[in-house]
């Protein structure tokens, strides 16, 4: 009770409240504009966020995550234009209802899966804090370099047809982290007597070159569109309500996102293809997904937004980010030297039930912003695209310089930069790059920490909690290469009867 009336006082804070505010209304914003999304959002105001105090830039970040999500649902359903990447399987179901004049009903359906979706997680997550406060002190330094190792493989296997590419990402990733001057023996690893790489390559310019400047440099070089203002003509509020009625759907999709968002290195495409399969599945008219169905429609909302509260667990819990954003969010941590892991849960409850009722105060802002000015708001889906790209050009060299007043460092984000949009000409993950610039730090020093300690390699998994991950690690290796070798089989069969 002590730490969450304490919990309760950090929340009240004006600066949190303002924190709450701008990310929430910011988020919903910025997902509503297609091509922006939040990862360039995040990227940009990362090193803003580095003169705040941990909660307060996490609720920031955080409200752009989420809140992005519920933005990003309105382009998807009126222009058949995903304003986040994650909201492309909302257009399934979501454009097919505004074509049939149902478009008031679908943002409706879509505003309230998501928001019964982020209160689920936020509350699943409270419920498990007691028994997340006596597990995390389990882990010690092998547990959590095996955690690492299985985030990275997850990685890997979650980019299906794309694996041997997003392994190589990943392991592109792990040798970014390896330049510079090395922590231990102050050795220079892989700087060629250069100067500006003996203090290694910074993951803010990384990620400011991979996810902002490719996207203003993909923005620049497209087409503007075409300026009209959708409209429609109705209220949202029977869709929101309408979703009380489809609480099995809306359950299951929250359940599968809150899982999925655990998971280091899933995410959102997952458990929106578990749960929208689950739900044509069990539907009474399997007919209908795809061509305006609002269990469709719930499912994947759901699914969406229930990830990122749930993202937070292996970030707070470990000190291991689950995907890109929550990479992003953990030098947030480093920077004010509040260390994420274990001792969090132990030394600071009031902090980590603060970032839970903050999680949960956004989903019912952002709700509560769009049921009034969702019309407005539609007013964002014609910035023009270059427009949009300068702007974006401009504040992330603007955040760039200001991290070490460094041109190199703005010569490094362009290079990156390039290199984002050769990856999203190809199709290729970007990722994979950064989670393993991430947890290839966590790796390598968890690594060197447990040398002490090994006398054998039966020594790394001697205690209960590495060897059940070692176990996983086994589990998840051996089904991806039967799914493989399914796959090969398939096509081998399918080969030989035609």
């Amino acid at each position: 009770m002590d730490s969450l009336a304490d919990a309760l006082l950090i929340v009240t804070r004006l600066d949190v409240i303002a924190a709450l505010l701008a990310g929430s209304v910011g988020g919903v914003i910025i997902g509503a504009i297609p091509g922006v999304g939040p990862a360039v959002a995040i990227a940009i105001l990362l090193p803003a966020t580095f003169g705040m105090e941990p909660i307060v830039g996490l609720t920031l970040l955080l409200g752009i995550y989420g809140s992005a999500l519920f933005g990003g649902s309105i382009p998807s359903i009126l222009i058949n234009t995903p304003g986040t990447p994650v909201n492309a399987l909302t257009t399934y179901d979501g454009f097919p209802m505004t074509r049939a004049g149902e478009a008031p009903r679908a943002l409706g359906l879509s505003f309230g899966a998501s928001f019964f979706g982020g209160i689920f997680s936020v509350v699943a997550l409270v419920v498990l804090s007691p028994l997340l406060a006596r597990v995390a002190p389990m882990f010690g330094s092998r547990e959590i370099f095996l955690a690492a190792l299985l985030g990275c493989i997850l990685v890997i296997v979650a980019h299906r047809g794309q694996s041997l590419a997003a392994g190589a990402l990943l392991m592109f990733g792990l040798f970014l982290n390896t330049i510079g001057m090395e922590a231990n023996t102050y050795t220079q690893r892989f700087t060629f007597d250069l100067a500006f790489l003996a203090q290694g390559v910074n993951l803010i310019v990384v990620v400011l070159g991979l996810f902002a400047v490719s996207q203003a440099f993909v923005l620049l070089a497209g087409k503007d569109g075409d300026g009209v203002v959708p409209e429609y003509s109705g209220s949202v509020g029977k869709g929101v309500l309408e979703v009380l009625r489809h609480k099995r759907v809306a359950t299951v999709g929250a359940a599968s996102g809150t899982l999925m968002g655990i998971i280091p290195g899933v995410g959102e495409f997952t458990s929106q293809f578990l749960s929208y399969s689950h739900a044509r599945a069990f539907s009474k008219r399997p007919e209908l997904f795809g061509k305006g169905s609002p269990e469709g429609l719930i499912a994947s909302e759901t699914a969406n937004n229930s990830v990122p509260p749930a993202a937070m667990v292996p970030l707070l819990a470990l000190g291991i980010p689950g995907e890109a954003l929550t990479a992003m969010m953990l030098s947030v941590f480093y920077v004010h030297n509040v260390i994420p892991g274990p001792g969090l849960f132990q030394n600071h409850m009031d902090f980590v039930l603060a970032l839970y009722i903050c999680l949960a105060l956004l989903n019912v802002l952002a709700l509560a912003f769009l049921m009034v000015a969702t019309k407005p708001l539609l007013k964002v889906l014609v910035i023009p695209d270059r427009y949009l790209g300068m702007v974006i050009l401009t504040l992330s060299f603007v955040g760039i310089y200001s991290l070490r007043n460094s041109v190199i460092d703005c010569m490094t984000a362009a290079v990156f930069g390039l290199l984002g949009v050769m990856l999203k000409r190809l199709n290729l993950p970007i990722v994979p790059i950064i989670l393993g610039m991430v947890l290839g730090g966590i790796m390598e020093n968890k690594f060197r920490t447990s040398l002490p300690r090994i006398r054998s390699v039966w020594s790394w998994i001697d205690r209960p909690v590495a060897m059940v991950i070692f176990g996983l690690i086994c589990l998840v290796l051996a089904l991806h290469v039967w799914g493989l070798w399914r796959d090969w089989r398939e096509k081998k069969n399918g080969s030989v009867a035609n």
